[in-house]
């Protein structure tokens, strides 16, 4: 594989034929800036709400992302931690600690290079729309009741492991709130809600954040202690602690050799990778839903066409690479990217210029950031987690939507909230396909023949039967249609059936009509197949059921089958009368 048929760098070949100009390039830089200032606290907030330390989702921008524009497959996405993960990522640093966790991000980035290289990117369109709308809204509501403690600055009593134990611990901590914590949060989620209305060309989180540490300052020297990153948050160089966030790159360290769920190195074994497969590839999963329908929303907005293949790889490189560098798993977002190509972008250079903006807020900013509130963050991923939710869609869907979709969207959201994400969208998705099953199974059915067909047969002898089959003949429905077929009186010779409804047939169904066939035979009945497409014709030449002069015969209509029939008839009534 080589040359233009590798599924890599799409999205640069995309620009170059576009044609790139200093115009696009102004666009670039400003839709850069713009995402950039945006994903600085949020990388640190989605890290911390993971259980590592905010650095980590600074060092996976500074990466991951401009990694996945280079090689990846669509021209606007930009890529970086995102909330979507928190509900996977937080149980693996619990039982693995921050080595467990980039080990697994690692894994997760081979598979999906995997699935570039298979071109699997399609396969996306194959997960319904209720089972992508039910476990985003239950991540949604996961991350809002995950950022309860920090927002009114609560002590939990132990480390929950599910959610139903988190809001128990959540309601017995009320007694512990923190006046200064909870007086900067509501302030910042105002302004998160109001600031867009009064000036929305200025990052509203931004406003937000400000409001909150100047809030936290002036409430501090009242004598109300509010929780800051530098609080909770420190790294050592030279063997002193700092609070806060290091203003230097990170260096290069294998994962498994970073702390582990007890603060010890880790010990790569094949019992340790065999643990971390399932939660690697449901990561890929969600890595594989994300960037692409964020790469079809960009589409949308803009006008252009993503591959999906390139976009895999690119992720997967991305999150092959981040870890060797402290970074966590990374995908594109789609509210960063819907920003970017409102900012201006043309192409991936914008989010190189993002991920530049990261470093020099890095190098440049990093002790103001041990100022900023606990509680604003938490603030700051509320509006995240609402957003993602989409609350009016699920009210709209629940609204409009069959009943078998609500099901499908309420049985993901509420396994997602009570287990993990990953029983939510398997259990999701085989409900969603047995509901399909159901629905293609009820569209095939063995009828009669309507007034044209029946024209056609011109008004056969009683020793003839005639039926119409339509609709695809699988396993959920092969038995139903073609059980018709050996209720019939006794001294019916000949049965005529209607076949050119009939798209395909699976094996199961080859294995039904084989049956009747041997049945038939056994009561010297004869089976003509009326109007069968090219591949049903072919599906069956390839199972053996062959053309048997008496026994089976195809053919192209309706009047072919009646003279047939007509033949056949005259030619038993000659050997009965011989006899």
């Amino acid at each position: 594989m080589s040359g233009p048929s590798l599924p890599l760098f799409a999205a640069w070949r995309q620009t170059l034929r576009a044609g790139y100009s200093w115009k696009a390039l102004r666009g670039d830089l400003s839709a850069g800036l713009t995402v950039g200032i945006i994903a600085i606290p949020l990388a640190m907030a989605l890290a911390i709400a993971v259980g590592v330390a905010p650095q980590h989702g600074l060092y996976t921008v500074l990466i991951a992302a401009p990694l996945i524009a280079l090689c990846g497959g669509s021209r606007f996405n930009i890529s970086g931690p995102t909330a979507a993960f928190v509900v996977i990522l937080l149980p693996i640093t619990h039982l693995y600690g921050l080595g467990g966790l980039l080990l697994c991000t690692l894994m997760a980035g081979v598979i999906l290079i995997s699935l570039g290289l298979l071109r699997a990117g399609r396969l996306i369109e194959f997960v319904p729309y209720p089972v992508t709308l039910g476990f985003t809204a239950g991540i949604g509501i996961v991350i809002a009741v995950l950022q309860i403690k920090d927002l009114f600055g609560l002590h939990l009593a132990g480390a929950p492991q599910h959610l139903l134990e988190q809001v128990n611990l959540l309601v017995r901590a009320l007694p512990s709130l923190q006046p200064g914590d909870t007086l900067v949060g509501v302030a910042c989620l105002a302004t998160l809600l109001i600031w867009p209305r009064l000036a929305p060309k200025i990052p509203a989180h931004l406003v937000a954040l400000a409001v909150g540490a100047l809030l936290a300052l002036a409430l501090e020297r009242l004598g109300l202690p509010v929780a800051t990153l530098g609080e909770r948050f420190s790294y050592q160089l030279d063997g002193i602690d700092h609070p806060g966030i290091p203003p230097f790159l990170p260096d290069l360290a294998l994962p498994w050799n970073l702390p582990g769920p007890d603060g010890q190195p880790l010990v790569l074994s094949f019992e340790l990778i065999r643990q971390l497969l399932a939660p690697a590839f449901a990561i890929a999963m969600l890595g594989a839903i994300e960037s692409l329908l964020c790469a079809v929303v960009a589409d949308g907005m803009t006008g252009s066409k993503h591959d999906p293949n390139a976009e895999l790889i690119g992720q997967g490189l991305g999150n092959l690479a981040a870890p060797f560098f402290g970074g966590i798993t990374a995908t594109a977002a789609i509210a960063r990217t819907a920003a970017n190509v409102r900012a201006g972008a043309f192409s991936p250079m914008a989010a190189l210029v993002h991920a530049g903006v990261v470093l020099a807020a890095i190098l440049l900013l990093a002790p103001l950031f041990s100022y900023l509130p606990m509680a604003a963050l938490a603030a700051l991923l509320l509006m995240v987690a609402w957003n993602m939710s989409e609350p009016h869609h699920v009210a709209h869907t629940l609204r409009i939507a069959p009943r078998s979709d609500v099901l499908v969207l309420l049985t993901c959201l509420v396994l997602t909230v009570l287990f993990d994400m990953v029983l939510a969208v398997g259990v999701g998705l085989l409900l969603a396909a047995g509901l399909f099953i159901k629905r293609m199974s009820e569209l095939t059915d063995t009828a009669a023949l309507n007034r044209q067909q029946r024209e056609a047969l011109q008004d056969l002898p009683e020793h003839v039967l005639a039926y119409a089959i339509r609709g695809p003949l699988f396993f959920g429905a092969a038995e139903k249609a073609l059980s018709v077929l050996r209720r019939f009186t006794p001294g019916v010779k000949v049965v005529v059936v209607d076949i050119s409804a009939v798209p395909l047939l699976d094996m199961t169904a080859l294995a039904a009509l084989d049956n009747v066939l041997r049945d038939y035979r056994q009561q010297g009945v004869a089976l003509i197949l009326s109007g069968p497409t090219a591949q049903v014709r072919l599906q069956l030449r390839r199972a053996g059921v062959q053309r048997r002069e008496g026994e089976l015969v195809y053919v192209r209509d309706l009047a072919q089958a009646r003279e047939k029939a007509l033949r056949w008839l005259e030619a038993s009534h000659d050997t009965q009368h011989v006899t």
